[in-house]
């Protein structure tokens, strides 16, 4: 089966891009337990990142009473004793969060989707090492950068074995890492991380760059990331490398 052309990604629809950004999301951030609920997939691992914990849709589609489905995540997130997480982006249907805030459900971690083309920012790097597994020099690197809690650092270890797309563990002197993730035209760019004492060396941009070209290599066009509303320098960083908005989602939870 042969992938769509790069136009594609480029010339979609609004609705369209957002839909082939969030199921290679799916890919880039695998679960070993999902179920399919209407238009939601619920997704599990050990409760870590909301991506990889949370019910998402697929879809707009109507559903016939919204506070049904929203206990049925509920209970399917109870049962296996992980805090129900809604993942609620433009693929939402109809009045679905709607409910879920009137039900008492809170917003938090708003989250902006980027996305560009890779060829005007690929740069190969000499010192740049692929990895085929999340190492502990790259564990200890991200940790640098994001809260490790016990569960995150288990689905990034476990999730390796996981992965049904070609991806890579980059690092930069030891001072940087990024996760990238090929799937058909798209590349998912996740987990850039600096050393606190190697920033404002141009580290960042540089391992991103490289990303690009390792993207390119793979057949990719364009490049997707996610990064928090508040995260304002990872969000100077990527715009001023050509990356605009795609859409945003945030997170909803009953407690």
């Amino acid at each position: 089966m042969q992938h769509a052309p790069p136009a594609t990604i480029r010339e979609a629809s609004p609705l369209g891009r957002v839909l082939a950004i969030e199921r290679a999301t799916l890919n880039a951030i695998p679960a070993p337990r999902q179920r399919f609920l209407g238009p939601l997939i619920l997704r599990a691992f050990h409760g870590g990142t909301g991506r990889a914990n949370a019910a998402m849709a697929l879809a707009p589609e109507d559903v016939s009473d919204p506070l049904v489905m929203l206990e049925e995540v509920r209970r399917f997130y109870d049962a296996l004793g992980i805090r129900p997480r809604l993942r609620s982006t433009p693929l939402d249907p109809p009045g679905l969060s709607e409910a879920a805030r009137a039900a008492g459900w809170r917003d938090y971690d708003e989250s902006l989707v980027l996305h560009g083309s890779l060829s005007p920012i690929a740069q190969q790097e000499a010192a740049l090492e692929v990895l085929t597994t999340p190492e502990e020099r790259w564990m200890a690197v991200l940790a640098t950068a994001e809260h490790q809690v016990e569960a995150r650092r288990r689905e990034k270890r476990e999730g390796a074995a996981l992965m049904a797309v070609p991806c890579a563990w980059l690092l930069l002197e030891d001072a940087a890492s990024l996760f990238v993730v090929a799937d058909g035209p798209l590349c998912g760019i996740f987990d850039l991380a600096v050393r606190p004492e190697a920033r404002r060396r141009g580290l960042a941009r540089r391992i991103v760059a490289a990303g690009a070209d390792w993207a390119l290599r793979q057949g990719c066009t364009h490049g997707y990331l996610q990064v928090s509303a508040t995260n304002h320098a990872s969000l100077a960083l990527n715009t001023g490398m050509g990356f605009g908005e795609s859409h945003r989602y945030r997170y909803l939870s009953p407690r």
